[in-house]
């Protein structure tokens, strides 16, 4: 709430307080209006009552006060009352900022709490120039919203509203998104609409923002399509409004919507399409919705049209079957959602014809079939954000180790190679572009002991179905953070130096040349060395690639597309093989677990 703003959507309350101070000795009570609203009365509140950082709570039918469920700060943790900010007050200095379009998104995802050992937004701005030299043009900030406790992922947020205090509180997110816009990066910011977390939520107190007609895997389904939910609907639209406008980002990645519920004629995705295309016309500065979406239809972001037609008008989605696919050919393991991977031509599809390599065929995961294949002619490449690492796929392993901690340095140049010359926009999880030593775990800080051996037991099982009988990290223990934390002394170390070199001249490369901009698809295959290994080539404009994995000694070979290139190149990377150049004379020779990548 801002100071200006005094009110409580509470559809079905007969009595409702505000209830003033951090010791909660003052109550007035509040007016009930139209639609469920609850203010107070003109007159009612003296000037300065509710300054900038007063603390307040609501009082539902006599019940125990609980925060402003569009707190914008909970500077004293989710339990506690609720502290104004006047969002007005924010110095911005972004007027010419022209913004990022999702065609040129080269994305960052990163975890303000483990980016830099402060862990604070601030700490983070002294890393934006890292960023800009390796060619990052869209930094995706992981959840911000108040969640329980000083460390955590923030997929349990509580306070949807609220910039978590540990981070840096509300002026510290504004100052960091002004510091960006001024290094010439974009902000995209990771919400979670289809649930709350189990710790600190008030919300069904005041509203009825949860039903039991849906559910997710997580905590309750969040109610879209029953009774009372044109009010939460208005309270997810009027959340990403405050962080595309009052905080200046360029954009949101939407968790898990295949979680959102919502039977409705309109759905809510499609409402929050019209609301960012609406704010990108009316400033000039583009906003990129970016769906996580376990469905694989590409109907996600094919355009709206007249009357129902067309798509959701999303801007982007991940697209995980290029990671599952990268992650199998890299690292050879298939067990899970990775067994249909393994198939020879599961590398081939993601990185050549389609961004879906279910796309409705059978997944033997699911036992049915699964997905719907994408017309590239109507939807481009680049609305497909692909990786080779993410907080999930690295988080949710039993002891958060990294791609590349299980693979040789080349095989990881490989991999960096394969995604940042296909035709998907490229995603790198923090610390990946230089094959950072450290690893990044799940971790909590929950007050409640019994929701804490919760987490500890449930993740234990999980990973033992999984065939992992070792020791999985406590999640509470301050060390699981402290091991997560990036080191950013690795960044000058020669071999960690090297890879960023490569990741730098790649994504570079991408950011200077047209056609990896427009998102080409082009020519895969996928075929067997003579001595064991693989080579796989890949030729699109602007780049020819030939990657060969295992086998032994040195093969020589011509990239398809050219009759001859130049051996000596004008970067080389030793120590893992990686090379790149222009296109000259003789053939290239690749050791096992080499690249070359070429422009032409």
């Amino acid at each position: 709430m801002s100071h200006h703003d005094v009110r409580l959507w509470a559809p079905d309350a007969e009595h409702v307080d505000l209830v003033l101070g951090a010791d909660g000795s003052t109550r007035i009570p509040l007016r009930a209006g139209e639609d469920g609203w609850w203010s107070a009365t003109d007159g009612t509140l003296d000037p300065g009552t509710l300054a900038p950082g007063s603390r307040y709570a609501f009082a539902v039918d006599g019940g125990s006060p609980v925060p402003d469920p569009r707190s914008l700060h909970q500077p004293d943790g989710v339990h506690a009352p609720s502290a104004v900010v006047d969002t007005a007050a924010f110095a911005w200095t972004d007027e010419t900022w022209t913004g990022v379009p999702m065609e040129r998104a080269a994305v960052y995802e990163l975890h303000v709490g483990t980016f830099t050992p402060e862990g604070t937004f601030e700490a983070a701005i002294g890393h934006l120039d890292h960023l800009v030299d390796l060619g990052i043009t869209v930094i995706e900030l992981m959840p911000v919203a108040a969640f329980p406790g000083r460390h955590g992922w923030g997929y349990d947020g509580v306070a949807p509203y609220a910039v978590h205090d540990a981070y840096g509180g509300p002026q510290g997110l504004a100052r960091l998104v002004d510091a960006a816009h001024a290094a010439g990066l974009a902000v995209w910011l990771d919400v979670v609409y289809n649930h709350l977390g189990p710790s600190g939520n008030y919300l069904r107190q005041t509203g009825p923002y949860f039903t039991d007609r849906h559910h997710t895997p997580w905590g309750e389904a969040v109610n879209l399509d029953g009774p009372g939910s044109d009010g939460v609907r208005a309270y997810l639209l009027d959340n990403a409004r405050l962080w595309l406008e009052d905080y200046h980002l360029d954009g949101l990645r939407l968790d898990a919507v295949h979680a959102l519920h919502d039977e409705r004629a309109v759905h809510l995705l499609e409402e929050l399409a019209a609301l960012a295309d609406e704010i990108s016309g009316r400033t000039g500065v583009p906003r990129s919705l970016v769906a996580e979406s376990d469905r694989n239809d590409p109907a996600t972001v094919a355009r709206r049209g007249p009357g129902g037609a067309g798509g959701v008008g999303l801007h982007g989605q991940w697209a995980d079957d290029v990671h599952h696919a990268l992650h199998v050919l890299l690292s050879g393991e298939s067990q899970g959602y990775y067994a249909d991977f393994a198939d020879a031509d599961a590398i081939v599809k993601v990185l050549g014809r389609t961004p879906f390599f279910h796309d409705g065929t059978v997944s033997s995961f699911r036992g049915r079939v699964h997905g719907r294949p994408v017309d590239l002619e109507v939807t481009e490449p680049w609305r497909f954000v692909a990786s080779l690492q993410t907080h999930d796929q690295i988080g949710n392993r039993a002891v958060g180790d990294r791609l590349h901690h299980g693979i040789p340095a080349g095989r990881h140049a490989v991999g960096a190679a394969l995604l940042l010359t296909a035709p998907w926009s490229p995603m790198l999880f923090m610390g990946e572009e230089w094959g950072a030593s450290t690893p990044w775990q799940y971790f909590t800080d929950h007050e409640e002991e019994w929701l804490a051996e919760s987490i500890r037991e449930g993740r234990q099982a999980e990973f033992a179905e999984h065939g992992w009988s070792g020791e999985v990290p406590d999640p509470q223990d301050v060390g699981t953070v402290a091991a997560s934390t990036l080191d950013w002394a690795e960044v000058g170390e020669a071999s960690h130096a090297q890879m960023l070199a490569f990741y730098r001249a790649l994504l570079h490369w991408r950011r200077d040349t047209p056609a990896a901009d427009r998102g080409t698809v082009g020519e895969v295959t996928r075929e067997p060395d003579g001595t064991g290994g693989e080579l796989l080539t890949v030729v699109r404009p602007g780049v020819a690639l030939l990657a060969r994995l295992g086998g032994e000694g040195e093969v020589s070979r011509a990239l398809p597309g050219r009759d001859e290139v130049r051996s000596a190149t004008q970067e080389t990377i030793a120590a893992f093989g990686a090379r790149l150049g222009e296109p000259g004379s003789g053939e290239v020779g690749l050791d096992p677990d080499g690249v070359v990548v070429v422009r032409r």
